[in-house]
């Protein structure tokens, strides 16, 4: 641990490079408000920081910058989230009341929204859909032997399955299959209806309906996990962020292969961090950048998560408060249906 003269030093350090791009010199720490020592003492520690390897020195500037462990302490001494300014607040809000529609459509939007308070490249990875819970059913009649089947999930997706029934079938049977088929899966996620064993269910039933839920919990028994769903926005402000093209490129590949933007942010998740910080993120590629993530909750599940990319010199404080925010917010909406 660092004494508190060391660590007013380093997050002066850290402040200023964050928001200038350069090296921090010992002179320009010394007039920062928080720092009540001489320049020479700054120095002094400046150079202890470096050798506890909290700072680099770059070239031979006289100045120096944070390394990954100089951007750990800072974040680490940051606590958390704090609150979103008054401004990103109110345009978190609007967004929010005015969003409706496709959840495909909501999470795409969500991301540009991300991405405009951060200004840098925001993910939102869509709800798992086979934990996700069914809301309702329905079943409607589009003929005499053909019906479509209508779930609605908790994750705010709706699953269409038409089938045929091997003899024609009154509307009225076919409403009476829905009632007792929504007793059967409301409330239970995808993956535990479909394995329901339909004979079992329909014993007892009437001749006419219990063909219509065996056919019906039989569609449920297919295939509906979909690929997971990414969406991403602002990857032009990510790009304005890097100096070296060659980093661009690297991080535009990786944003494009859906598979390892999904398992970064788990990773991330999975280790309980918050924020990854250059080779913390577990991607060589990834060694200038800084990930902050965060889970959303639907019907008090965690449903899907999201998060920002960018140079490990970010704002923190902001990208955390919106990501908290974001999330909070994403959730609630997709939990209110």
């Amino acid at each position: 641990m660092l004494d508190e003269r060391k660590a007013t030093i380093l997050r002066a350090v850290v402040t200023e490079y964050i928001e200038t791009a350069q090296p921090v010199g010992s002179g320009h720490v010394a007039s920062s408000a928080d720092v009540n020592v001489s320049s020479a003492t700054v120095r002094n520690d400046m150079a202890a920081l470096e050798a506890e390897g909290y700072l680099a020195q770059p070239h031979t500037s006289a100045g120096r910058i944070p390394t990954e462990k100089g951007y750990r302490f800072f974040v680490d001494q940051l606590g958390g989230p704090g609150k979103l300014g008054v401004t990103e607040s109110q345009q978190v809000r609007s967004f929010f009341n005015r969003t409706h529609g496709e959840m495909e459509q909501m999470l795409s939007d969500t991301s540009r929204l991300l991405s405009s308070l951060t200004h840098y490249a925001a993910v939102v990875v869509g709800p798992q859909h086979e934990v996700a819970t069914i809301k309702s059913v329905q079943l409607v009649s589009l003929s005499p032997r053909l019906v479509l089947a209508v779930l609605v999930l908790s994750s705010g997706s709706i699953e269409k399955h038409s089938f045929e029934l091997a003899q024609d079938t009154d509307e009225l049977v076919v409403n009476a299959a829905a009632v007792r088929l929504s007793s059967l899966i409301v409330g239970q996620t995808l993956a535990s209806a479909s394995t329901l064993d339909a004979d079992a269910l329909t014993l007892g039933e009437s001749h006419e309906v219990a063909p219509i839920l065996r056919t019906a919990l039989s569609e449920l028994r297919g295939e509906h996990r979909h690929d997971d769903q990414v969406f991403i926005g602002g990857t032009s402000d990510m790009v304005a962020s890097f100096d070296a093209v060659r980093t661009v490129s690297e991080i535009l590949r990786i944003l494009e292969q859906q598979l390892v933007v999904v398992s970064l942010i788990e990773d991330v998740l999975d280790r309980g961090l918050s924020v990854a910080i250059g080779r913390e993120t577990g991607n060589e590629a990834l060694a200038d950048c800084s990930i902050v993530v965060a889970p959303y909750v639907v019907d008090g599940e965690t449903a899907g998560s999201i998060g920002v990319l960018g140079p490990t010199r970010m704002h923190y404080d902001q990208a955390l408060s919106a990501v908290a925010v974001v999330a909070n917010r994403l959730g609630r909406t997709l939990s209110e249906g």
